[in-house]
Parts: C-alpha cells; sequence; structure tokens
C-alpha cells in the first residue's frame, strides 16, 4: 500500500510539475484530472499508465500521428439529458455528435495500429464503438447545427410555406418602396430593419401619408419607420408560420433527446475516456519537453538513476539559456544510505530532492529525465524533511516541528520505505542535535529502509563511514575559485570550506584565525583533513577527464594511421606488380630485337619462325590456365577499375569545365593597343623582345639576336619606353 503525505508532494513541489502538465492539456475535464495526479496505488494500473505514455511519446517520432481528442465539455448537457422528459437545444446535440465521433476516429485508430500503440488500444478497446448517435443527430441536424428542414413532414410543409410568404413580404414591400421614393416620401436610406422586419424610412412630415404601422423613429425624429399596410397582412402570416416552426422544432428535439437518453452513460464514459487520453498526451509532450523516458522498473530492491536531471530546474535553465547539471545516484542492499556534506550552495538539497521528484513522478505515471539503462523499484512510503518547516499555527519552532516529523519516520520506516532528509539534526544545540541525528539515522539504518540525507555534522559523516551499507558523498567544488561544479561524488565527505568560503567572501582574515581558536583543535584538522581529500580529488577529476580525453585522441590518430599504413602497402603491391609486367615487357622487347637482329643478318624465315614459337612457348609455360570463377573475379576487378578510372577522369574534367566556366565569368581586362617601340611577348612566352613593324594583323619583333613575325593576337603588351 503506497503512503505518501501531502507534506512530501508539497517538499518536492510536485504541484508544480501537475500544473505544467495541466498547461499542455487541451480540455478542461483533461486540466482538472492533471491537477489530481497522485501516485498509484496497483503496480499495474501504475504500469499500464507508463507503458501508456511512453506509447504516445513514440507516436512524436513516427509516421502515425495520434488523431485529435479534444472535445468541448458537455457534462452539463448530458447530465440534462439524464433528466426525463427534458430536451436539448440543436447546438448541444452537435457537441454530442462531434464528440462521438472523435471517439469512434481514435477508437478505429488505435485498432489499425496496434502494434505501434498495444497498452493504448488495450485502453480503446474497453469503450463501445457505436455510429447510432452520429445518425440520430445527423438525420436531424446539419453540420451547422440548424435543424434540417426534413426532420419531420410537417416542418417541410411548415418551412415551404414560410418561403412562399416570405416571397409575398418582399414583393409587396418592393411595390410600396418604389410608390412612396417616386413621391419623394422617403429618406437617402429609403429603408431599415426594425424588430426583424423590413420598415420604410419615412421622412417625419410625411408619416400621415404613408399608409402602415408605425415601429420607431429615428433618435433625432426626423425619419418613422413604418411597415407598408399591404406587407402587414404577410408580415402577420410570417409570425405565425414562425411560432408553428418553433412549436414543431421542440417538438423534433424531445423525440431527438428521448432516442439519445439511452446513451447517457456512454457519452459520459466517451468524455473520460477522451480527457484521459488528453492527461495522457500532455504528460507526452512534457516528456518530450525534457527528453524523459521510462527506466527499467525491477523487483530488486535498486534505485540507480544515471544522469538524473531536475525536470523544473531543467526547463526553468532551458528559458534563461543556462546549464543544468545531470547528477547520478545509485542506492542498493550494499548501499542503502548516503550522506551529503559539503558547503552550501553547492547543489545538495536539489540532488535530494532529484531523487526524491523523479521517483514520485514515476510512481504517478510519469515518465522521468534519466539515461535509459537507469532503473529503480517501487517504494511503498515516501517520507521527506526539506526546508524551514517553522509551524506558526501549531507555535512549533522549527526544531519542535522537526522532531515531530522524526516521530513519524520512526512509525512508518521500513524496507520498503525512501527517506529524504535536508539539513538533517539542524534546529538545536548541534552537539545534542547532532547527537540525536546519529541515533535516528541509526534506527533507519537497522530497519533497512533507503534514504539520502544532507548534513554539515562531523559525526553524521564519521556514521557513514563506519556503517557497512551507508557511504558519505560530496558536491565537487573548485579547489581555487571555491565555486561549485554541482557534481555529487560518493565514497567520500565533504568538507563545508567555512573558513575558506568567508576568506573568499572578504571576512579578515584575523577574525577568522580568530575563530579557529575558539573551536576544538580536532574538528579544525578533521575539517581541513577533508578538504585537502576534497581538493585532492577534484585534482584527480580533472586528471581523469584529461587522461580521457588523451586517450579519445591517441585512438583516433591510431586510426587515421592504420588507415594510412593501409594504403600505402596498397600502393607498394600495385607498384610491384606494375615493376613486374614492366620488366617482362622489356625482356620480351629485347627478345624480340635479338631474333630480328639474327633474321636481318642470315633471311632464314624457317629459323624466324622457331624464335618465336619458341618464345611464345616459354611465355605460356609460366602462364596457368585460370578457372572460369576466376576469371569472373578478375572481371569484376577490372570493371571497379575501370569504373574508378572514369569516375576520376569525369571529376578531372568537371574540375577542368568549372575553372572554365569562372575563367568566363571573370570580366576580361581590355587590351592595349600595341604601338611601334613597345615592348611585348607572347602569350605562352618568357621573351620580351621590341615591336619594329605593325602590317596589319603582322608584326615584326625583334629579340635582340633575332627578328619574328607574327600574328599580332599572339602578343601581349609588357611595357612602353618613356618619352
Amino acid at each position: 500500500m503506497i503512503s505518501i503525505t501531502q507534506k512530501t508532494l508539497q517538499d518536492l513541489e510536485f504541484n508544480t510539475i501537475l500544473q505544467t502538465i495541466s498547461d499542455r492539456c487541451n480540455t478542461e475535464i483533461g486540466k482538472e484530472k492533471a491537477l489530481q495526479i497522485t501516485p498509484i496505488q496497483d503496480k499495474e494500473v501504475l504500469m499500464q499508465a507508463l507503458l501508456q505514455t511512453s506509447e504516445y511519446l513514440s507516436s512524436f517520432a513516427n509516421n502515425n500521428a495520434i488523431p485529435n481528442h479534444g472535445f468541448e465539455n458537455s457534462t452539463n448537457d448530458i447530465n440534462f439529458l439524464a433528466i426525463e422528459d427534458s430536451f436539448l437545444e440543436v447546438g448541444s446535440f452537435r457537441k454530442l455528435a462531434t464528440l462521438s465521433e472523435t471517439v469512434n476516429v481514435l477508437l478505429l485508430f488505435f485498432k489499425k495500429f496496434n502494434e505501434y500503440y498495444p497498452k493504448l488500444n488495450e485502453k480503446a478497446s474497453q469503450i463501445e464503438f457505436t455510429k447510432i448517435i452520429i445518425q440520430k443527430i445527423d438525420e436531424v441536424v446539419d453540420k451547422y447545427g440548424i435543424i434540417k428542414d426534413n426532420a419531420s413532414p410537417e416542418l417541410i410543409h411548415i418551412r415551404r410555406e414560410m418561403s412562399t410568404v416570405r416571397g409575398k413580404v418582399n414583393q409587396s414591400f418592393g411595390t410600396a418602396l418604389s410608390q412612396y421614393n417616386s413621391l419623394g416620401y422617403l429618406d437617402d436610406i429609403k429603408e431599415s430593419i426594425v424588430e426583424n422586419r423590413r420598415v420604410l424610412a419615412v421622412l417625419a412630415m410625411y408619416r400621415r401619408k404613408v399608409k402602415g404601422s408605425i415601429l420607431g423613429s429615428s433618435k433625432t425624429g426626423s425619419i418613422a419607420y413604418i411597415e407598408p399596410e399591404a406587407t402587414l397582412k404577410y408580415s402577420r402570416e410570417l409570425s405565425n408560420l414562425e411560432y408553428e416552426e418553433r412549436e414543431e422544432i421542440t417538438k423534433i428535439l424531445k423525440k431527438l433527446s428521448y432516442e439519445i437518453r439511452p446513451f447517457v452513460d456512454l457519452l459520459l464514459q466517451y468524455q473520460d475516456f477522451l480527457s484521459d487520453i488528453d492527461v495522457i498526451a500532455a504528460k507526452a509532450k512534457y516528456a518530450n519537453k525534457i527528453n524523459a523516458l521510462l527506466p527499467n522498473i525491477i523487483e530488486e530492491k535498486r534505485l540507480f538513476f544515471r544522469e538524473a536531471f531536475h525536470p523544473i530546474l531543467y526547463l526553468n535553465n532551458m528559458e534563461k539559456k543556462e546549464v543544468t547539471f545531470p547528477q547520478t545516484v545509485e542506492l542498493n542492499q550494499d548501499n542503502r544510505i548516503i550522506v551529503i556534506s559539503g558547503p552550501n550552495a553547492g547543489g545538495k538539497t536539489i540532488s535530494l530532492k532529484t531523487v526524491g521528484l523523479l521517483q514520485l513522478m514515476l510512481q504517478s505515471g510519469m515518465l522521468i529525465p534519466v539515461h535509459e539503462r537507469s532503473e529503480t523499484f517501487l517504494f511503498d512510503r515516501i517520507l521527506t524533511d526539506i526546508g524551514d518547516n517553522q509551524s506558526i499555527e501549531n507555535h512549533l519552532s522549527t526544531y519542535s516541528y522537526r522532531l515531530k516529523n522524526m516521530n513519524y519516520f520512526l512509525k512508518k520506516c521500513n524496507a520498503k520505505t525512501l527517506f529524504l532528509i535536508d539539513e538533517f539534526g539542524t534546529g538545536s544545540d548541534p552537539e545534542l542535535g547532532g547527537a540525536l541525528a546519529e541515533t535516528f539515522l541509526e534506527e533507519f539504518y537497522h530497519r533497512e529502509a533507503f534514504g539520502i540525507i544532507t548534513t554539515h555534522y562531523s559525526n553524521l559523516k564519521i556514521l557513514a563511514n563506519e556503517l557497512p551499507h551507508a557511504s558519505n558523498a560530496n558536491m565537487l567544488f573548485d579547489e581555487k575559485s571555491l565555486e561549485p561544479l554541482y557534481k555529487l561524488i560518493l565514497g567520500q565527505a565533504g568538507s563545508s570550506f567555512t573558513f575558506e568560503v568567508a576568506q573568499k567572501n572578504g571576512i579578515p582574515f584575523g577574525l577568522i584565525n580568530r575563530a579557529k581558536k575558539k573551536i576544538e583543535g580536532g574538528k579544525v584538522r578533521f575539517d581541513k583533513t577533508i578538504a585537502t581529500l576534497q581538493k585532492e580529488r577534484s585534482k584527480m577529476e580533472k586528471t581523469s577527464n584529461n587522461l580521457k580525453e588523451e586517450e579519445t585522441k591517441v585512438r583516433e590518430e591510431s586510426k587515421k594511421m592504420e588507415q594510412i599504413n593501409l594504403k600505402i602497402k596498397e600502393k607498394l603491391e600495385r607498384y610491384q606488380e606494375l615493376y613486374d609486367a614492366n620488366q617482362r615487357l622489356i625482356y620480351i622487347g629485347q627478345k624480340i630485337d635479338d631474333i630480328a637482329d639474327t633474321y636481318f643478318n642470315n633471311k632464314d624465315k624457317k629459323v624466324l619462325i622457331g624464335e618465336f614459337l619458341k618464345m611464345i612457348e616459354i611465355e605460356n609455360s609460366k602462364r596457368r590456365k585460370i578457372s572460369a570463377k576466376e576469371k569472373k573475379v578478375q572481371e569484376v576487378i577490372q570493371k571497379k577499375i575501370v569504373e574508378e578510372v572514369t569516375v576520376k577522369v569525369e571529376e578531372i574534367r568537371q574540375e577542368k569545365k568549372e575553372k572554365k566556366i569562372k575563367a568566363a565569368l571573370v570580366p576580361e581586362k581590355p587590351k592595349m593597343v600595341l604601338k611601334v617601340g613597345d615592348r611585348v611577348r607572347m602569350h605562352d612566352g618568357k621573351a620580351v623582345g621590341v615591336l619594329e613593324k605593325i602590317e596589319k594583323n603582322k608584326v615584326v619583333v625583334n629579340y635582340g639576336v633575332f627578328t619574328s613575325k607574327v600574328n599580332i593576337d599572339l602578343l601581349e603588351f609588357v611595357e612602353r619606353p618613356k618619352n
């Protein structure tokens, strides 16, 4: 039986989580339900809730998005419908039809995608699928919420007559409008609407000349609004028909209400189902925002939260664009209690609250922001004592209140309890309060409860070190700046850095020394030793991180060298093969040269052919007949080589093409007009000569030793001699 008090919910700021989830709901009922979430008693029900949320979360990443589940709250309409002889208005029926349609779509969707959403489909399969509600309402009400003409034979007849009479009203009014307008009796606006009737805008001086019923006048009294006498008769007839229409609609709505009344319970069930889906969706949206997931729920008594984030802090820091530091915490049968010590503002309380809040969220059916390899079991109780709980109502001091709280802990604490105590033992004389706190801790330990406490008391640090299944922990601090690093380190107590922090905050050194003399030397030495160890731990942490980085770099370099070595080896092998092939060709070439020389001297064709055949047989003897399989492999290799060469050639061509395009895009420099005496050179040459003569496109260039006649377009300007 799970027992979690209102105080625990308050201490862990659980209501903030509920409000955040409620804000993500689409429906009024969903928002209310989200605020009522509490830890779930039954494990099977809890697992269903967790898996349903996990399935909905997965819908954000796959292509099978869950359809809309929003609806307008119809609780009052449904409850009113349940009363005998009552009837609903048209708009209410439209809401009920939409509600039924939304549920039907969801039921069919979950059934179709059962493979993706088995737990959600299991929930949906408990709801009755029916189209009767929609069919009955659609027979009477259209999609705009208006009663259809064919809702009853009588209504068709009434509306046809109304249409005829409206035609007569408009016709008679049009005739009167034309008549009195031609006589000049009407104002510029000519007509208006009063009491939902068309009226003539008659100038006040002519009102006695217009026959009809005066229905009003303008604010200034200059215009009288008159319904023409010819129209009055038809207007009365239309009013009577409108009354008959209303009466018939009432009969239709009563009949429809009678037909829908048997489905009242089902409609309430529909609303309940959709609001549940709304809450599940809101929990999934929240989980998506904080990168939450479902850790492994185990039977073994072990809590292991790896890289756990405090969700409220995470979202707040995200808005401020600040970093949130995750914590890794483990509690098991061999290490049931952790005592966190160290200076204030180091993150002790946040670490404590992170564990408590995440466990509470998980046991309330919510996913939590931890690493996927995290796991935990379900506690029967979560007890907390966090913050200054001075009770003004009961006239209790902080210490009295905390003692009362400890008494409750002693009554409820057992092997399936998780207790979280912040600043354990404070509020009284340090020595006496510390001694009592030590006794409480021993009692919790002997009852095999799991817990995390934060403290500054040295005796509690020593006790945690002595107890086999308890351990110390501290929040890491920078040894130089004394700035918190917000990282929980298990296995070692933390110094409070009392004097160091005081010195950092500008307290005179002399005062700090006087304070040191006022306390026992042993305690100072003990705290100093812890501080030194903590500094060493911080250094080791940094060194470890640096070594890991170096190791990663070395691995990467090693991989690169291996790849380079492999490529060099492959190249050497290819070069060796090429060299061997070239040597063979050189040998064959020399042999052919010798045969050719012999033939040149003796002109003996027989000897020539014999030598050639002998050489070919020697070469063939070196070859071996390859199998079809080997031949196929060679063909594949050759094909691959050809493809690679083709790709490379294509790349080179493309590169050249791009260079040409770039060159074409660069605007050409204006060409210099060459004159006799200019120093010039060829476009692709280095020698500079003097232009001696120009004959149309041909020019003579003197290079000193010789002269040359070339096309003028092949020359480029170098310089022009100064006058």
